[in-house]
């Protein structure tokens, strides 16, 4: 049997396999964060022509269903099948690195004042043959080579030494040694015949709770070569850390959650390559930054003790781990650097994202702040930083939602409703793209546009006679934000509850530990945001719905994937990495899950915009007009 795919690739389909596995084995990857049990609905794909058994219609619509619409984890062939994969389907997101980005990037590494000094190095010896008379054996003969060169402290491994008389004599003498700096002294990494200088390639690594970035880097010349995303293939075992963890540790499944994140790393380093036509050899070192949780279920250490009071992680600090310890697909000596992170709750991914805004070297009382699927909040400048987390849950990244989706090409990501007709207008990620779905940005836009339009009330509660597009739903009421071909976008009751919590746990951290330092909202000059969504965050919708506090809007920065930017600096200087590790050190965390000042302030939030209007001054004459 065959599968054709409209843009005219022809793969196998195997027996009794699902059309999602046929196509994975193809190289063509799909969305799937329930691994494949047809809960998530994301796997969708449209039969064209051609015969296969659907074995569930969970998740799909009357609309989807007439017009071809299956699951792919779900469905078998059991003939020659013509499909079309939708755009919103595919698992990832790739290439379109513009020249801008790369130059963005190489200026924020400039501004640091650090140099080009990449995580590694290559160096390219020329041996001296033995003789009779200089007849030293070969690991001796490259130490006497190495201290001439003034590299004394050089360890050379002993799992290099079964090869090293091949591998010197293989290109008459010359050889090329990778190094890395570890424990205050170079140690060796590689070892390969001839000179094998350039090229040389470094991975930088975002592990999210819901999404995984990859960044593929030239480490001579810091250039960005490519960018792959996906979910986080971990969804299928929870939305959030601590459902992940309970997995992982009372259902003894912490090696299934490790090879799921291996296994997304692994695909999408293996797509970027194989685009670029890259030797695998070619790559030098990967940094990574992922929340606490995400790195110990990377690295497979046990994530038990940091849900149980006192919170405690096994390791804030990693030593160097190998790509062949941790299954990553690129030469088995490819040192693997971790960010350190602070506690239980806030990890590498913050303080990567405090070095690349480097609030660490400002004088000005700042605060940076990732919006994910946990509210990571850090208040401080030059002298002193103070953290703290709260859980938002995966709703602004698309996750848990009817509708939603990545802030990506497809995505519904901002809205207008017109107060007098009630008429809906979007704008979507994208040229000319037909909407696919609703990303954070969007149903932030959504929730404030009709709050001020009376469809919902301070409860966040659907008022069902205000307007015909409020209507019943299979989760209950349900907001239609797009109508047109195949399904529609809505946003359900149960959407936007989520939405109100996470905006609620958000602002009550901003407020919480803005009264443990002994500051308000006042005192701060600068508001440093990342996270994918916030690129397309409207910040007075944001303030609308009592998410952000109400101060002028010069004062907010998007920041963007600040982790990724942040490893991306790692990767190409020591010194950044040097910084990485003092940040982490000067850190101070606070605990809000044992504050009772901050549930009163959550449950204070769970109105939009808040129960103390007074704070939204601005937010407060609107809502008397």
């Amino acid at each position: 049997m065959e599968i054709t795919v409209t843009s005219g690739k022809k793969i196998t389909a195997f027996p009794n396999a699902s059309l999602l596995e046929s196509l994975k084995k193809a190289g063509i990857y799909l969305t799937s964060s329930c691994g494949g049990k047809g809960t998530c609905g994301k796997c969708k794909v449209i039969v064209r022509s051609g015969q296969a058994v659907s074995k569930s219609k969970m998740k799909l619509s009357k609309e989807e269903i007439d017009r071809g619409y299956v699951l792919a984890c779900k469905t078998y062939p059991s003939g020659d099948l013509l499909i079309d994969i939708p755009k919103e389907s595919m698992l990832i997101v790739e290439g379109k690195v513009v020249t801008g980005k790369s130059k963005d990037l190489l200026a924020l590494l400039n501004s640091t004042g650090a140099g080009l000094d990449p995580l590694t190095s290559r160096i390219v010896i020329e041996l001296p043959p033995p003789t009779l008379d200089d007849n030293i054996s070969d690991l001796e003969r490259l130490r006497r080579e190495l201290l001439s060169q003034g590299m004394a402290c050089l360890r050379v491994p002993f799992r290099f030494l079964p090869d090293l008389a091949k591998t010197i004599r293989e290109e008459k003498w010359t050889i090329t040694l990778s190094t890395i700096h570890t424990e205050d002294c170079e140690e060796i990494i590689r070892i390969s015949s001839g000179d094998k200088k350039l090229p040389q390639y470094g991975a930088a690594i975002d592990i999210g709770t819901t999404t995984i970035v990859v960044f593929l880097v030239d480490l001579v010349t810091g250039k960005l070569i490519d960018v792959a995303s996906t979910y986080n293939s971990q969804i299928r075992y929870g939305d959030d850390v601590i459902t992940r963890i309970v997995h992982a540790t009372e259902h003894n499944k912490l090696k299934e959650l490790n090879d799921a994140v291996i296994s997304d790393i692994n695909t999408l380093l293996s797509v970027i390559i194989k685009n670029h036509h890259i030797d695998i050899e070619s790559i030098d070192c990967l940094v990574f930054a992922g929340n606490t949780t995400m790195t110990h279920l990377f690295l497979g250490l046990d994530p038990a003790a940091i849900r149980e009071e006192p919170y405690i992680p096994t390791a804030n600090t990693f030593p160097l781990s190998f790509a062949g310890e941790l299954g990553i697909g690129v030469n088995p000596n490819i040192p693997i650097y971790a960010f350190p992170c602070v506690a239980s709750y806030v990890g590498g991914d913050i303080v990567s994202g405090i070095l690349a805004a480097q609030l660490h070297k400002k004088q000005e009382l700042s605060i940076f702040i990732d919006i994910g699927t946990n509210g990571e909040i850090v208040i401080g400048n030059s002298e002193w930083l103070v953290s703290a987390a709260c859980s938002a849950g995966p709703c602004f990244e698309g996750s848990g939602m009817k509708c939603g989706m990545r802030a990506t090409e497809g995505a519904i990501e901002g809205v207008t409703i017109n107060r007098d007709t009630l008429e809906v207008d979007i704008k979507v990620i994208g040229e000319g793209v037909r909407p696919v779905g609703i990303c954070g940005s969007g149903m932030i836009d959504v929730i404030a546009e009709m709050f001020f339009a009376g469809i919902i009330d301070q409860k966040g509660k659907l008022q069902e006679v205000v307007s015909g597009r409020v209507r019943k739903g299979e989760d209950g009421l349900e907001f239609v934000v797009y109508s047109g071909e195949g399904r529609d976008l809505v946003l359900t009751e149960p959407d936007i509850e989520n939405i109100v919590r996470a905006k609620a746990a958000i602002y009550a951290g901003f407020s919480t530990l803005l009264k443990e330092v002994g500051f308000t909202f006042n005192d701060i000059e600068k508001i440093y945001i990342a996270g994918g969504f916030g690129k397309f965050l409207d910040i007075e919708k944001a303030i609308m719905i009592g998410m952000l506090p109400e101060l002028p809007k010069d004062r907010f920065t998007y920041m963007g994937n600040t982790s990724v930017t942040g490893a991306y600096l790692c990767l190409l200087s020591r010194d950044l990495r040097t910084e990485a590790e003092e940040i982490a050190k000067k850190m101070t965390y606070l605990e809000l899950s044992v504050s009772r000042s901050f549930m009163d302030e959550y449950m204070s939030g769970l109105f939009i915009p808040h129960t103390n209007i007074d704070a939204f001054p601005g937010v407060k004459k609107l809502m008397e007009r």
